[in-house]
């Protein structure tokens, strides 16, 4: 096998030109795989990233129905305090969640005493709602620079959405008028102070506005602890979907008086729009691999079948001397074996160098009102080694055929070839 690789060597140096420009098509197909895949997918991380850790969280908890009617925030759905207390219980317990937040969602009317404008809510109790969203600081703008760093959002305060702000005309210190009717129809109100404006972002929660949970129980007249949102935030993200179903599991043993589940769970890909960019992104992602798979078939099986044909004449002298059709049909498969390794690992390093590039150069763009965001394209090994796999495996793949074709010349009809 030693001597078969070593003539196979031979063979491809002999003729260099048609080498390296096959080469050079699979490591440019390598080459725009490993980098397509290392920005997209760190756009796709990042993007997920602001939309979990600035609104969604990773998780999220509801009453059985409630995210049928999300939109509407509905009263009637909320859930009691007693299950509240059943569900911290078991969320204190579960060693995979880092953090949650309760959170009290409504619709209301918002007032700057001249102007009137509808506004959705969410009550919270700050300290939680920043530890289980840590991006949403980020956000906030308008706060007192003498303020600490983590703003806070104290009884008798709101922080409003931007476009609502704008559009109102309202600032930061400014004095507004909260209205809302609770679920059983009566209508109260409550003065409060503006802290801070919230950048808008796509998606459900996207452009509402936050208050102390305590003001939302007072301005609802509705029972302490009562919530219909609890986020979640995982110590780790990659084992969300295995933390769902558990989570899911453990609170499907709570019954309603039907019988039925009370609790239900979500994780933000079933909640953001975004998510089906996630999927798109997926879905090209295996679109480019296909395309690479097309160039590297198409490229060896092309040259391996002019090699068949350029050499017939030496294929049928080696064959005349002697040589197994075996031997012949590795020959050049071994050739086909050496392109696509030389392929994969120059186009694997060449990529690799890339990407460090792109890191050094910082990508910076802009999502909302979040400047200076930095894409910092990462790839992990595995995904390379896959892919440098895949390569050589297409590679013998594809010079399989000629080399069938090459191993079953008869010596005689080889030898008269011109």
């Amino acid at each position: 096998m030693f001597k078969i690789a070593k003539i196979a060597y031979r063979n491809l140096l002999r003729y260099t030109r048609r080498t390296l420009l096959t080469s050079s098509l699979v490591i440019i197909g390598i080459v725009t795989v490993l980098v397509f895949i290392a920005v997209a997918g760190s756009f796709k991380q990042l993007m997920v990233g602001q939309i979990t850790d600035s609104m969604l969280g990773h998780l999220q908890v509801h009453r059985k129905g409630y995210v049928a009617s999300i939109e509407n925030s509905p009263l009637n759905l909320n859930l009691p305090a007693k299950q509240v207390a059943k569900l911290e219980t078991v969320l204190a317990e579960d060693k995979s969640i880092e953090s949650y937040s309760l959170r009290l969602k409504f619709g209301g009317m918002l007032s700057n005493f001249t102007e009137t404008s509808n506004i959705r809510l969410n009550g919270i109790n700050p300290e939680q709602e920043l530890k289980t969203v840590p991006l949403l600081a980020q956000r906030i703008t308008g706060i007192d620079p003498e303020s600490p760093e983590t703003p806070s959002l104290e009884i008798g305060e709101i922080w409003l959405p931007e476009a609502l702000a704008k559009g109102l005309k309202i600032k930061v210190g400014a004095q507004v008028v909260l209205v809302a009717t609770n679920k059983d129809g009566s209508v109260n109100g409550i003065p409060l102070a503006v802290s801070g404006v919230i950048g808008s972002m796509t998606g459900p929660g996207g452009r509402d506005g936050y208050l102390n949970i305590k003001d939302a129980y007072q301005l609802l007249r509705i029972k302490a602890g009562e919530v219909n949102e609890v986020a979640i935030r995982l110590n780790d993200f990659e084992q969300m979907n295995l933390s769902s179903i558990q989570l899911t599991q453990t609170l499907s043993e709570f019954k309603n008086k039907k019988d039925k589940p009370v609790f239900e769970v979500h994780t933000w890909q079933k909640l953001s729009p975004f998510s089906n960019i996630a999927k798109i992104i997926d879905l090209l992602t295996l679109f480019v691999k296909i395309i690479l798979i097309a160039i590297v078939l198409v490229s060896i099986m092309n040259v391996m079948l002019m090699a068949v044909y350029e050499r017939i004449r030496e294929i049928g002298t080696i064959a005349a001397m002697g040589t197994s059709p075996r031997k012949i049909w590795s020959l050049f498969l071994m050739e086909g074996l050496f392109l696509g390794i030389f392929g994969a690992v120059s186009g694997s390093l060449i990529s690799l160098g890339i990407i460090q590039y792109l890191n050094w150069q910082q990508i910076v763009f802009s999502f909302g009102k979040q400047d200076a965001l930095v894409l910092s394209p990462t790839i992990a090994m595995s995904e390379v080694i896959i892919t440098a796999v895949i390569v050589i495996v297409i590679s013998a793949l594809a010079s399989l055929q000629p080399a069938v074709k090459a191993s079953r010349l008869e010596p005689v009809d080889a030898l008269g070839h011109f």
